[in-house]
């Protein structure tokens, strides 16, 4: 009879055990999934803003003979401009190559339209991301008017309305962000309160018989952490099996920054373990403050 209700209790425990690993596995592979869109999207938000392109145009009424002059106004121009903070990186496209493209963009291969190059020459600019919002673009283009040789700075502002409303999504991602990380504190505190909540009676008869808190509380606190860890390892074994999936199979352009992925497998770790033992703590001691009684009320 003893030996049939030690089975019974083993395997309560290990079916219990098991819980909380699968629960604590499935939160941390959620979050990690969001920290992992987060990351992309915010990368291809960027990549995306970097196309937004800047024209500044180059004074095209001078005198053929100031050809050699005018040129290395116009070299020292794009020099200048790939200087500024708030510039990525320059194109300069000379009243040739904008003859060349405006042909291409109306089908057109005669020479007869364009005798000459009718088009000033001019700098193409991408901006870093960071200047792309309308709050600075303002400032950035008025710093590129003024340097000498530019006559007229223009950009689309019906691409940059569009980038405008990627910082909108890219705030929803990670306001979901942060609301997996408090889904994922909730879920696993309540995997590892019932854990506890099964064990109380051992904590209390415990404490009853002399065992100091701290005594009590060490088990607990390794078996907390051993099933953290396996939960985590676990949780990012799905989540790096399924993400690559999507990289091999689907071939969609992911950010191939290793730092960020580290962090993110560290980050995940970190939590996954600290909120198993905070929660396990927190459970514990809990029932090493009730009295006897508390305990068939709990």
């Amino acid at each position: 009879m003893a030996k049939s209700v030690e089975e019974f209790n083993k395997k309560r425990l290990r079916s219990s055990n098991i819980t909380v690993v699968v629960s604590i596995a499935l939160v941390l592979f959620l979050l990690g999934l969001m920290g992992l869109i987060m990351i992309n999207a915010q990368k291809y938000s960027d990549y995306l803003k970097e196309q937004l392109v800047v024209n500044a145009y180059f004074n095209e009424n001078y005198d053929s003979k100031d050809s050699a002059k005018v040129a290395k106004e116009q070299a020292d121009a794009v020099l200048a401009i790939q200087k500024l903070e708030s510039v990525k990186r320059t194109k300069y496209i000379s009243k040739q190559m904008a003859s060349n493209e405006a042909k291409k963009s109306l089908g057109i291969n005669s020479q007869a339209l364009f005798e000459d190059d009718i088009f000033p020459a001019s700098v193409e600019i991408a901006l870093k991301p960071l200047y792309t919002d309308s709050t600075k673009i303002g400032t950035v283009l008025t710093e590129i008017k003024s340097v000498k040789g530019i006559v007229d700075v223009k950009n689309d502002s019906d691409s940059q309305k569009i980038y405008e409303k990627l910082n909108k999504i890219l705030k929803w991602i990670f306001a979901f962000c942060v609301l997996f990380l408090i889904l994922a504190i909730v879920l696993i505190n309540n995997s590892i309160r019932l854990k506890v909540f099964s064990k109380r009676f051992i904590i209390k008869t415990m404490q009853l018989v002399g065992a100091k808190r701290r005594f009590i509380l060490t088990p607990f606190i390794k078996e907390a952490l051993i099933l953290g860890v396996l939960g985590a390892f676990i949780g990012l074994l799905a989540l790096f099996g399924l993400w690559y999936y999507f990289t091999t199979t689907i071939k969609t352009p992911f950010v191939q920054d290793t730092n960020q992925y580290i962090w993110l497998v560290i980050s995940i770790f970190a939590v996954g373990i600290f909120i198993t033992i905070l929660s396990t703590i927190i459970a514990t001691w809990r029932y090493l403050r009730s009295s006897v009684d508390d305990l068939y009320y709990s």
